[in-house]
């Protein structure tokens, strides 16, 4: 599988300064800062309603931040936005495919829309296949996949062009352990190899296990970043963020289920 980065990698992979995103009178990103080496395993981690989402569809160019400023790989995001996307692949939070085309023939047309030639196309989709352990199915509808390989050939998808950065909103949702365990096999091979993920996850075990960076949002806000170790302060990363996003929730007034109906 080709995964390794060929033009020359910068320091940093992504760098973001005062971004702004308001929806209405609701503010989902509040000035923040971020900067994500190159090379890296960074992890975004906050509550239902945080911003991580906004946060890395603005990244992706999926969407118009209101203020900031985005660098991808030294590019910039608002002068140069098509260069930009061109460094990337993403793997959106909902995911929205062409579910009526087959495993082989939705890889061809990311391909196509990469600007990859039909031979580089068919020899890169056939390595994804085998890697993601897809390649019994690629004669399949996509819309007969599970939850699992549906995340695999659209990981599969934004990887297809050997971009620099891949921007993964929850890539492990939703997915068992097998399918899980292969991804992070490739995703681990991919930065080794000098790329860069961004992702955002539910999971405080997994991102505290392979990611070398974490930033914590809250609110919007970034409340803590740095190394792992850094920002879960002598605590596991759980128990820090708990702690950042305002403990555990109040369970007063819900006496009555404790006293049973039957």
């Amino acid at each position: 599988m080709v995964v390794d980065v060929h033009a020359p990698a910068a320091s940093d992979a992504i760098v973001v300064r005062g971004l702004v995103k308001d929806f209405g009178d609701q503010r989902a990103v509040n000035a923040i800062d971020l900067t994500v080496p190159a090379g890296s395993f960074y992890g975004i981690v906050g509550p239902n309603g945080a911003g991580k989402t906004t946060t890395l569809s603005i990244l992706a160019g999926l969407l118009r931040a209101d203020a900031g400023e985005v660098e991808i790989c030294g590019i910039d995001q608002a002068k140069n936005p098509l260069d930009a996307k061109r460094v990337m692949g993403v793997l959106p939070d909902r995911l929205r495919t062409f579910d009526r085309l087959t495993g082989r023939q939705l890889l061809h047309y990311y391909g196509l829309l990469r600007g990859l030639s039909a031979d580089v196309i068919e020899k890169r989709s056939a390595d994804l296949m085998r890697a993601f352990d897809l390649a019994g199915s690629v004669g399949r509808v996509v819309s007969d996949y599970s939850a699992g390989m549906t995340k695999k050939i659209m990981l599969a998808g934004a990887m297809i062009h050997s971009p620099r950065v891949l921007v993964l909103d929850e890539p492990f949702e939703s997915v068992d352990p097998v399918s899980s365990a292969v991804i992070l096999d490739i995703l681990r091979a991919y930065v080794d190899h000098g790329g860069t993920v961004i992702l955002s996850s539910h999971g405080m075990d997994l991102v505290e296990r392979v990611c070398s960076r974490v930033a914590i949002i809250v609110g919007g806000e970034v409340l803590a970043e740095g190394t792992v170790d850094e920002v879960r302060a002598g605590q596991t990363l759980e128990s820090r963020f708990v702690e950042l996003s305002g403990g555990a929730s109040e369970v007063e007034g819900l006496e009555w289920l404790h006293t049973f109906s039957d």
